[in-house]
C-alpha cells in the first residue's frame, strides 16, 4: 500500500471500529466531483468574491460618469441681524439645491481605477478556476483511496478464504496421518495475521467512506459505494509542460498589470486635474424689515421677502506645483513594486515549470509501475497454481505455499496501488497545466 493508505488505515486502528451506515449511495466519479463542487465552501466563497470584483469593476466605471447631489436646507436665526438701520430676519429661512459635478481630466487616474478594476475581476475568475480544481483534486483523493481501500478488503478476504481452504485440507490430512500438527498451527498463525490485516483494512475502508462523505456533503447515514472500479490503463498519451492555462500563472501575469496601472495612478497624482460643476439654488423666506417715510412726516413698517433662484457654472482646474517630492518618490515606490511582480513572475514560472514536469515523471513512471505490477501479479498467481499441485502431491513443504501465497498477496496489493496512484497523477498532472475541469 502507499503512504496515503497506510496512513489511513493507521488511524482506522488507533481510533477504533466505525459504524457502517445503512443506506448505500452507488457514486461514479463524475457525480462525486459534481456533488462536492456542489457542497465546497471554499468555491461558494470563490463565487461570492467574483460577485464583489464585477461590481467592483461596474463601480468604477462610474467614476467618469457626471454625479448629481440634491441639498436641503432650513435655518431659524435669532436675534435679527442689523443691515443698515433695517433688520435682516431669517426665521424659517429654506435653500434647496441640485449640484452636478463631471470630471474632464484626471491625469489617468480614473482609466486607471478601471483597469485595475478589471484586472481584479479576471484575478477572481482564475482564483475560482484555482479553488475549484483543488477540489477536484480532493475529490479525486477521496474517491480513489476509497476504492483501493475496497479492492484491498476484497484481496484480503479472498487471500483469508485461501487460508481457510488449506487449513479444512490440512486438518483433514491431519486426522488421516497425512500431516503434521506443526502444519497445522503454521496455517492458523498465518489465518490470525490476515485476520488483523483484514480488520486494520475494514477500519480503514470506513475511514476513507466517511471522508468521502464529507468531500460530498453526503449526510452521515449514506454509504457511498465507487461505481468506477474497473481500470483500465492505456498507455499516456502526448503530455507537455503547458503553462498557458495554469491559473496561477494567470493570476502572477495580472498582478504585473495591475503594477503598471498603480504606476499610472501614482503618476496621475503629478498631473492637471479639471473639473466643471453646475449647480442651481433656490432659497425663500428671507425677510428685510425697515421703516419707510409715507409722506408728511409718517413712517410706516416696510417688510421686503426674498425669493429666487440662482445658477452656478464653475470650470476648476487644480496643478500641483510643489510636494517636496512626494510624486517622485511615489512613484519609484511604485517602481519597485512593479518589479517585484515581475520577479515573483519568473520565480514561480520556473517552478511551476518544474512541478509539471515532475507531474509528468509520475504519470509515465505509474504507467510503468502498473505494467510491472500486472507482470508480477501473473508471475506470482502462476508461482502459488505450481506450489498448491505440488504440494497437494507432497512433492513440496507448507513453508513454500505458504510463502508462494504471501508473495501473491503482496504483488495483488502492489498492483491495486499502482492501478489507483496512477489514478491520482493523472489529477495531478491535469491540475499542474490548468487543464483539470
Amino acid at each position: 500500500m502507499n503512504t496515503r493508505i497506510y496512513a489511513v488505515l493507521a488511524a482506522a486502528l488507533l481510533s477504533g471500529p466505525a459504524v457502517r451506515a445503512q443506506q448505500p449511495l452507488p457514486l461514479s466519479l463524475a457525480e462525486c466531483r459534481e456533488r462536492a463542487l456542489a457542497h465546497s465552501e471554499e468555491l461558494q466563497q470563490a463565487d461570492n468574491r467574483l460577485e464583489q470584483a464585477r461590481l467592483d469593476r461596474r463601480i468604477a466605471a462610474t467614476a467618469a460618469l457626471p454625479k448629481i447631489e440634491g441639498s436641503a436646507t432650513g435655518a431659524y436665526v435669532l436675534p435679527d441681524m442689523d443691515m443698515m438701520g433695517m433688520d435682516l430676519r431669517m426665521r424659517g429661512t429654506y435653500m434647496a439645491g441640485l449640484n452636478l459635478t463631471q470630471p474632464i481630466y484626471a491625469g489617468g487616474k480614473i482609466s486607471a481605477a478601471r483597469r485595475m478594476a478589471r484586472i481584479g475581476e479576471e484575478v477572481a475568475g482564475e482564483q475560482r478556476r484555482m479553488t475549484r480544481m483543488d477540489v477536484l483534486v480532493e475529490a479525486d483523493n477521496a474517491y480513489w483511496t476509497t476504492v483501493a481501500v475496497d479492492r484491498q478488503v476484497r484481496m484480503l478476504e479472498s487471500y483469508a478464504a485461501q487460508m481457510d481452504t488449506l487449513y479444512r485440507q490440512t486438518a483433514a490430512a491431519f486426522e488421516a496421518g497425512m500431516a503434521i500438527e506443526n502444519d497445522l498451527m503454521r496455517i492458523e498463525a498465518k489465518r490470525s495475521e490476515i485476520r488483523y490485516q483484514l480488520q486494520k483494512a475494514h477500519n480503514g475502508a470506513e475511514l476513507c467512506r466517511m471522508s468521502l462523505c464529507r468531500v460530498i456533503g453526503a449526510e452521515g447515514d449514506l454509504y457511498p459505494v465507487p461505481t468506477d472500479t474497473l481500470f483500465r490503463t492505456p498507455r499516456p498519451g502526448m503530455l507537455r509542460p503547458d503553462l498557458a492555462s495554469r491559473p496561477e500563472l494567470r493570476i502572477l501575469e495580472q498582478q504585473v498589470a495591475v503594477g503598471e496601472q498603480q504606476l499610472r495612478d501614482v503618476r496621475s497624482g503629478m498631473l492637471p486635474s479639471v473639473g466643471l460643476s453646475l449647480g442651481y439654488t433656490y432659497y425663500g423666506n428671507i425677510k428685510l424689515q425697515s421703516v419707510v417715510d409715507a409722506g408728511n412726516g409718517t413712517f410706516v413698517p416696510h417688510t421686503q421677502e426674498f425669493r429666487d433662484g440662482i445658477g452656478l457654472a464653475m470650470l476648476a482646474v487644480k496643478i500641483p506645483i510643489f510636494h517636496w517630492g512626494e510624486g517622485r518618490k511615489k512613484v519609484r515606490k511604485a517602481r519597485y513594486a512593479l518589479q517585484n511582480a515581475q520577479l515573483d513572475l519568473q520565480k514561480n514560472t520556473r517552478l511551476m515549470s518544474l512541478e509539471v514536469e515532475q507531474a509528468i515523471r509520475n504519470v509515465e513512471d505509474g504507467y510503468r509501475l502498473i505494467q510491472t505490477a500486472e507482470l508480477a501479479l501473473q508471475q506470482a498467481e502462476e508461482n502459488l497454481r505450481v506450489m498448491r499441485n505440488r504440494y497437494t502431491a507432497q512433492m513440496a513443504p507448507l513453508t513454500d505455499l505458504l510463502d508462494a501465497q504471501s508473495q501473491w498477496q503482496q504483488a495483488a496489493s502492489n498492483r491495486i496501488e499502482a492501478q489507483t496512484q496512477y489514478r491520482i497523477y493523472e489529477t495531478e498532472y491535469l491540475r499542474s497545466t490548468g487543464l483539470l475541469e
